[in-house]
């Protein structure tokens, strides 16, 4: 078992501490912050974000870090009144608490493991975000950046209708301590301004899910087993693969089925 600091690297929380600095500029400079901006990140680690968040003009720094082991080292290390470490894990607040001081923007290395779960509530509480930046695997990063073909599927669909994406540094596995087996990326993300609406939304997004079931397999394929009208869509349209279809089209075969 590795150890930084004296204090071991646990595998069960995914620990990959980040050691280029200009990875950690890039994440800063593609934000806004002034003296009012609220900014959370979730994992500190030892600190090594931390410590460039903190020296920006904000108002506040709330941590989320799992591992008593690091909050406790941070807490001692860095002294700032704006500096607020909670030892919980993020997937277990109640985002009422960030309700009174948002918008939030998040600054954060996500812990590969749990990456979708975090997006997911993200887009729960997309209403407390102004914007962010977060290092996923670049793998993820890929299946939420397509718009067709392979990779593309339900994961693209969804946070592309409720977030703006962008495209930032790829970041290799040196620039980690230990290194991780995968490379990297940063994205910066803002929830849009005005998404969409979907009649009855939970039902679209488990057809959506239905559509992509088996991705090389066409639309009549992967539905006919459903409990669908298929009678209602033309044939063209049945011997499509969901890969080759648009958010737009698939809007347009929930009307129809609808």
């Amino acid at each position: 078992m590795p150890f930084i600091d004296g204090i071991p690297v646990k595998k069960q929380y995914g620990q990959h501490f980040l050691r280029w600095q200009p990875i950690v500029d890039s994440m800063i400079a593609a934000v806004s912050l002034n003296d009012q901006s609220s900014v959370f990140e979730i994992g500190c680690g030892d600190g090594f974000l931390t410590r460039s968040i903190i020296n920006q003009p904000l108002k506040q720094l709330w941590v989320f870090e799992i591992d008593p082991d690091w909050a406790q080292y941070v807490q001692i290390k860095i002294k700032d009144k704006r500096l607020t470490i909670f030892q919980e894990n993020i997937l277990d607040v109640d985002f009422s608490r960030f309700e009174n001081d948002k918008p939030w923007t998040l600054l954060a290395n996500l812990p590969y493991q749990i990456t979708f779960p975090l997006l997911h509530l993200f887009q729960k509480n997309r209403s407390i975000f102004k914007e962010g930046v977060i290092m996923v695997q670049e793998e993820v990063a890929e299946k939420l950046l397509k718009n067709h073909g392979r990779g593309y599927g339900y994961p693209s669909l969804f946070f592309q209708h409720y977030f703006e994406w962008k495209k930032l540094d790829k970041v290799p596995p040196i620039a980690f301590e230990p290194p991780p087996k995968v490379e990297s990326r940063l994205l910066y993300f803002k929830p849009k301004a005005k998404v969409t609406p979907i009649k009855d939304e939970p039902a679209f997004w488990e057809f959506i899910k239905l559509c992509f079931r088996q991705p090389r397999r066409t639309l009549k394929n992967n539905l006919e087993q459903t409990h669908f009208d298929m009678t209602v869509i033309d044939e063209k349209t049945l011997q499509l693969r969901a890969q080759q279809m648009t958010m737009d089209d698939f809007l347009a075969l929930w009307k129809l089925l609808g």
